[in-house]
């Protein structure tokens, strides 16, 4: 079940219509069509409006988000990670702007596979560059498995690193 579900579900237990909803939480009927619909995940304000107007507790609607965020999460850290694998800082940017407000940590893990990757590229430069082919397939396959590693690990919920990683950005305290 959906919020926006949950939340037509509880506003039809409630006899009530989505104009008196909309009118008792200040949102338009536009939106609280949105929200049942699917089509748009309700932000917490608006989520405490929409459980005051219905009488329930925040928490109800809080909830059933966070265990939506938690799926969202378990996808696509992952994901992330793994798009590391194509050989190319594109991927791995396109996943974090995709998902960088919806996603818990997901600037933490980014920054940590971008620098990754900005990285390995510092050090196979020079090995491509003068043509020194044992070690640039070193850091192509040390690469590799390390991502592969470290998806595996993050797709279980354990802790991940990257050796040899330069911090070409960091994270802010305020994201």
């Amino acid at each position: 079940m959906k919020t926006g579900h949950l939340i037509k579900t509880l506003r039809l237990k409630k006899g009530i219509t989505q104009e008196e909803l909309a009118e008792k939480t200040e949102i338009s009927v536009r939106t609280i069509q949105r929200i049942e619909n699917g089509d748009v995940d309700p932000r917490a304000y608006t989520l405490q409006s929409i459980a005051a107007a219905l009488e329930v507790d925040f928490e109800v609607l809080n909830i059933y988000e966070a265990d939506q965020n938690d799926n969202e999460t378990k996808k696509w850290l992952p994901l992330l990670h793994l798009s590391g694998l194509l050989l190319t800082i594109i991927a791995p940017i396109l996943v974090w702007i995709y998902k960088k407000n919806r996603i818990e940590n997901i600037n933490t893990h980014a920054y940590d596979v971008i620098n990754f990757q900005l990285s390995m590229s510092l050090y196979l430069l020079p090995c491509l560059l003068f043509s020194i082919h044992p070690i640039s397939l070193f850091f192509a396959v040390f690469s590799q498995l390390y991502i592969v590693i470290n998806t595996v690990k993050v797709n279980n919920g354990q802790a991940y690193k990257y050796p040899l990683n330069i911090k070409f950005l960091k994270p802010s305290k305020v994201l």
